[in-house]
């Protein structure tokens, strides 16, 4: 009788714990989500914008922007104009928070918006850390509003179909990550 009891506990809790995951999963990686909320290492980061050949006053787009990180080191150390768009407000607010306390807010908007749905035309420079497929459903958005010229920069992740103008390897935290630059008009 005890062992059944168990065995009934212990399938019950599995259930409930396969239920959590399942509901967690379903918010992380909705339809609009295009990817989880991981960090660029600070060194990745400047290595990106090194890569894109971020200019001052040019715009930066950061898709999927999280703690605001790219952004904010667009405007301090590359004196570029930038926008974050991120989709979980948690961040957004974080992000927010963070530009106010930094006295950015005249160089760096965030929009809390799904990244398929932003007019990316103003954007001298558009920066991804999404998984491929991601960057596969967001490449028509990107051939729609970037000019020739603008540059498309992806942490760890290509654009099929797209050639990349350069593939820059960078070791950080002991993890080598690749950075993927593409320039717009330019055989894409």
């Amino acid at each position: 009788m005890r062992v059944q009891a168990f065995s009934t506990t212990v399938s019950t809790v599995v259930v409930l714990a396969l239920g959590a995951c399942v509901s967690v999963y379903s918010q992380q990686f909705s339809k609009d989500n295009l990817a989880p909320y991981i960090p660029s290492p600070q060194e990745v980061v400047d290595r990106m914008l090194s890569a894109a050949r971020v200019k001052p006053g040019e715009m930066v787009y950061d898709l999927g922007s999280g703690d605001g990180r790219i952004i904010i080191t667009a405007a301090q150390k590359f004196q570029a104009r930038a926008v974050g768009v991120e989709l979980r407000g948690d961040l957004c607010k974080s992000a927010q928070a963070r530009i106010k306390s930094l006295g950015l807010q005249d160089r760096v908007k965030l929009m809390h918006e799904n990244m398929l749905k932003v007019d990316l035309s103003p954007a001298d420079v558009v920066t991804l850390y999404l998984l491929t497929s991601s960057n596969e459903r967001l490449r028509p958005n990107l051939e729609k509003y970037l000019k020739p010229g603008a540059r498309v920069v992806s942490n760890d992740y290509e654009i099929r179909g797209w050639t990349p103008s350069g593939i820059v390897p960078i070791t950080a935290g002991g993890v080598l990550h690749y950075i993927y630059v593409y320039e717009i008009g330019a055989k894409n």
